[in-house]
């Protein structure tokens, strides 16, 4: 039996019987345990299992399209979205028409963002509000249906607004950067508002923490080739950078 098969397989059965012991795995394929465990690994990294102690149980009935609340999420890696966004903000020039989403690596970047001749279009309020306080920077926000938890704005109202504008960069973040399944996000309305902003940029920049390596979230946004850069964290291992640099992304570890 292939690895592939396999994988397929095991996820089958542990979403039907909602949790599985590596022995029990390891018999039933006439593998052996450490290999077992690898593969339990490399099904947690794509999140189509949760593992656990001595084996794994399903994730089919959690709430994968649920998003970290803004505040929550605000916090979480601090230090490091604070020097990803500082870099991101070095790449802005004056008159530049930017895009920013409703990530808070992009908060940063609007507490980061001099006071210079910009237009800043964003789906996120806290962005939004942020750069009230700059006077020579043009906020655009773009409407929609206000999503709580990541207090942006989202759906068929916000995804047809942005259809009137094109700009020069657009940076956002995701929840997932995967070499095979690209880039990811928690839930469909914030894959689709972000796949739109990516198709609207003459350059694409993504702001990810070390954290969202290898990672392959709910629902797909866009592939590698649809991203020109990606900003990252020192946390993040050779191994996951090298083969995006080969694809020719440029990638910047702060």
């Amino acid at each position: 039996m292939l690895a592939a098969e396999r994988y397929e397989k095991i996820v089958q059965l542990v979403n039907d019987r909602g949790s599985i012991r590596v022995t029990e795995l390891s018999a039933l394929f006439q593998v052996t345990e450490e290999t077992i465990r690898r593969d339990l690994d490399r099904l947690e990294e794509a999140g189509r299992l949760r593992r656990s102690h001595g084996g794994a149980v399903s994730v089919k009935d959690q709430p994968q399209q649920t998003e970290i609340p803004y505040a929550e999420r605000e916090i979480t890696h601090a230090e490091e979205k604070r020097r990803i966004a500082e870099e991101a903000v070095k790449r802005i020039q004056p008159k530049d028409r930017i895009l920013l989403d409703a990530s808070s690596t992009a908060l940063y970047m609007a507490m980061a963002m001099p006071d210079i001749p910009l237009t800043v279009l964003t789906n996120s309020i806290r962005v939004a509000t942020e750069l009230a306080s700059k006077e020579r920077i043009e906020v655009i926000s773009t409407g929609g249906i206000l999503a709580q938890r990541s207090l942006s704005f989202v759906g068929p109202l916000a995804e047809r607004s942005l259809d009137a504008y094109h700009v020069d960069k657009a940076f956002l973040s995701c929840k997932g950067v995967h070499l095979d399944r690209g880039f990811s996000e928690s839930n469909e309305l914030q894959a689709r508002i972000k796949s739109k902003m990516i198709g609207m940029a003459d350059e694409v920049i993504v702001l990810a923490d070390a954290s969202k390596f290898g990672v392959q979230a709910f629902t797909f946004v866009a592939g590698l080739s649809d991203v020109d850069a990606i900003i990252t964290d020192s946390r993040a291992e050779d191994s996951r950078i090298a083969p995006l640099r080969e694809l020719g992304i440029s990638v910047t570890i702060v």
